[in-house]
């Protein structure tokens, strides 16, 4: 295990290995719906070479992000890396993943939530320095990186993009110049406030560290020659391996650079959580298995709460694809097992050959897109009374259009109901939402909301049975999105516990 220099204090600048060429900063272009994070992988492997399954890794992870995608591998003598921009097939060709050498690497797949979008923000970010090469890839969102940098580049760091991940790997980098590997990610970890999963390479060391909070997922698998990290369970069975866990909140988990095992530092712990509820509701796959919770079935649940809070008498039940899905099937169970005689129909087909609504330039053309994106079947609705299944609604955009289109289809009434509470204020932590100003829901009430969209009624999902649903306690999420408290310190806006924390005392040396 590599372990920095503890002979010299001086916090020496670091060069850093980004390609410094900038094809343009973008500001991500408006959604109608909550967009994706980001995805992150590690793996190290007893005597393969890392680099396709990190490439498959981030397929699997392709619904987290779809703006960049890169790949950072170490081969014992040197680190070599890959960033591109947009889907993981654009990024990588055979010969780009032939090029990666090395047993050990990381993978991440973007969607920009800060820093814009262009090819010095891709990640992983890689910086060279006194103690070695390292890597680094973040799903998440800091709230105090600009004090952070601020800080750094006054003591002579140069930063080649705006976003927070090149804050902590530059901290980190001037950690391990003063410590040996694991007590620098706890100084790390004590500096940067917010919410991040991280995958690391340090040399040919990888490892996964995740905010005391909790806030984003990230577990550890077992495979036949080694072991990985990753955003979702799911990436691990892509790899055919098995799910170990998740990693624990505040938890530093090595993994052996001989494939062989992984050793755990349980760093910070704090009374409650703060586990983004939002991940069971829309991001993550609906097969992938989060803080020992199956997806698909937590959506399920919801829908089921959902009948039982609002339930309605309607001639069918459908989802709005493909987000909507879990939540229909289990809203139309309970409502069956209630003696309900409704029939649960797909009536929206998706054209999966029709790129983002939001990147088309106008309003106009946006609205338009959805008419492209999602067609009917006048059959299903003709005559009949529509229960209408989503997992949220942002701005209402598209749940205004999705209802029109089902009174032109003939639907005699159409009631929409929604798995989540509504959304009423903006996430920080790393969810690219809105804006408080573009939300339909903010300070409004829902008889408002439902004029707006054009149904016939609406119900959103209370928080207490969002709660129940997971089996969690309120106290251990993150709600700011749909309650405006947020569980860090944010300027302008409502903190909802203490943010101190409190570390488990000194960690031990990293060779212990």
């Amino acid at each position: 295990m590599s372990q920095g220099d503890p002979g010299n204090g001086a916090a020496a600048p670091v060069t850093s290995l980004t390609d410094p060429l900038d094809d343009g900063d973008r500001a991500p272009a408006a959604a109608d719906g909550p967009t994706e994070k980001c995805g992150v992988v590690g793996v190290s492997l007893t005597d393969r070479a890392a680099a396709r399954p990190l490439y498959y890794s981030l397929y699997a992870l392709q619904h987290r992000g779809q703006d960049s995608a890169g790949i950072a591998t170490h081969d014992g003598f040197q680190q070599h890396s890959h960033v591109g921009m947009g889907l993981v097939g654009d990024a990588f060709d055979g010969t780009d993943l032939d090029g990666l050498a090395g047993s050990a690497g990381i993978g991440h797949v973007r969607y920009p939530t800060a820093g814009g979008v262009n090819a010095r923000c891709a990640q992983p970010f890689s910086v060279s320095f006194k103690s070695g090469a390292l890597a680094l890839a973040h799903n998440g969102n800091l709230v105090n990186a600009d004090d952070i940098r601020d800080e750094l580049a006054s003591s002579g760091h140069a930063f080649t993009s705006r976003g927070d991940t090149e804050v902590i790997a530059h901290d980190l980098a001037r950690n391990l110049i003063e410590a040996d590997l694991i007590r620098a990610v706890k100084r790390t970890m004590d500096r940067v406030h917010g919410s991040y999963s991280l995958t690391v390479m340090h040399d040919d060391t990888v490892l996964g560290v995740r905010d005391p909070l909790g806030n984003r997922p990230l577990c550890i698998g077992k495979l036949e020659d080694g072991y990985v990290l990753a955003s979702e369970s799911a990436a691990i069975d892509t790899l055919d391996g098995d799910l170990v866990r998740d990693v624990r909140p505040g938890e530093l988990v090595v993994l052996e650079s001989d494939g062989s095992g992984f050793e755990s530092y349980q760093l910070f712990e704090e009374e409650h959580t703060a586990r983004c509820f939002f991940e069971h509701v829309y991001f993550a796959r609906p097969d992938s298995v989060i803080d020992d919770t199956l997806v698909y079935e937590a959506r399920r649940d919801l829908g089921r709460a959902l009948w039982e809070e609002s339930g309605v008498d309607s001639d069918v039940v459908m989802p709005v694809p493909d987000s909507g899905r879990a939540f229909a099937s289990g809203y139309a169970d309970a409502a069956a097992e209630d003696g309900a005689e409704v029939e649960f129909a797909e009536g929206l087909m998706k054209n999966r050959y029709v790129g983002r609504t939001f990147i088309m330039p106008t309003q106009d053309e946006r609205e338009r897109a959805v008419r492209l994106k999602l067609n009917p079947i006048r059959s299903t609705v003709e005559g009949r009374t529509v229960t209408l299944i989503d997992d949220s609604i942002v701005r209402g955009t598209t749940s205004t259009q999705l209802v029109e289109l089902l009174r032109d289809a003939g639907a005699a009434e159409v009631h929409v109901r929604i798995g989540a509470p509504a959304i009423v204020a903006p996430c920080y932590m790393g969810i690219d939402m809105a804006t408080r100003e573009e939300l339909i829901a903010a300070g409004r009430p829902v008889e408002e909301i439902r004029d707006d969209i054009a149904a016939d009624s609406l119900s959103y999902l209370s928080v207490d049975a969002v709660a129940d649903a997971l089996a969690s306690s309120r106290a251990d999420l993150c709600l700011g999105c749909v309650t405006g408290e947020y569980p860090y310190d944010i300027d302008g806006e409502t903190a909802d516990r203490d943010v101190s924390r409190p570390a488990v005392g000194e960690p031990p040396p990293a060779d212990d």
